[in-house]
């Protein structure tokens, strides 16, 4: 789509995929691709190799998804974030997986594990770290490499933000043995301290603009210019219908 890769895959895909890749912990990481996403990777070539050589890169933002069914895959859904991380967190505890989080502040990550734990009481989780805004000294790298790799992590939830998230998934895919999964703001949604848009403006496509109204200052250029963008960089597919998606 726009010249990089999405997944056309169902949510029983999506998470019996991170079941069967952390059961083997393996080194892999996952992509969760909204409108922003897309138009970043047309403007930044190492980001979009990023999203080419991902494990799995799912179709989160309403227009992704719409833009898959146009493309041949109908019924395609919006797989995002916050809901692909509870939907596997259940099947985690359930299986006995553990699960390590990476990203947020130290008060959201205590909201969270708390969150967490009333909704999955057995949920092993491996840690929660927060790490400084700043650079990592690669002394700092390698120690949070080994504590998630000691937990015996199944898979791993990153929430530093894109594109820092999907670049920081790759350069340690190989190093953390884990399936990395980058969900952006899905911390703050399940900690509860960002609210998420209300269920029927999801359906509609518009939890970007629930977010735009919450936070202004901060996301008016993402949804607001990225959108204005990739609606007029689809236009010639849609008249052209070329294919934008594979399955892998």
């Amino acid at each position: 789509m726009l010249g990089s890769f999405i997944d056309a895959v169902s949510w029983d895909d999506a998470v019996g995929r991170l079941v069967q890749w952390g059961e083997r912990r393996e080194s892999r990481y996952v992509c969760i691709c909204n409108v922003h996403s897309v138009v970043t990777a047309t403007q930044d070539a190492a980001f979009r190799t990023v999203l080419d050589e991902a494990d799995m890169a799912t179709p989160d933002g309403a227009p992704v998804a719409w833009a898959l069914r146009r493309a041949g895959f109908a019924g395609q859904e919006r797989i995002n974030g916050p809901d692909l991380m509870w939907r596997y967190l259940a099947e985690a505890e359930r299986r006995g997986q553990v699960v390590f989080f990476y990203g947020g502040t130290e008060d959201t990550l205590a909201k969270l594990q708390a969150s967490l734990l009333r909704a999955f009481p057995r949920l092993r989780i491996g840690g929660l770290v927060s790490p400084p805004f700043r650079p990592l000294s690669a002394e700092e790298d390698e120690a949070y490499a080994r504590q998630i790799n000691a937990a015996g992590t199944a898979v791993l939830f990153v929430g530093i933000g894109c594109p820092k998230q999907e670049k920081w998934m790759a350069a340690h895919r190989g190093r953390i043995q884990a399936v990395m999964v980058g969900v952006g703001a899905a911390f703050d949604y399940h900690a509860g301290t960002i609210r998420r848009a209300p269920t029927w403006m999801q359906r509609c496509g518009l939890e970007w603009f629930h977010r735009l109204l919450s936070e202004p200052r901060r996301l008016w250029k993402r949804y607001l210019v990225t959108n204005s963008i990739f609606v007029m960089r689809m236009l010639p597919w849609l008249l052209s219908r070329r294919p934008v998606a594979r399955n892998r």
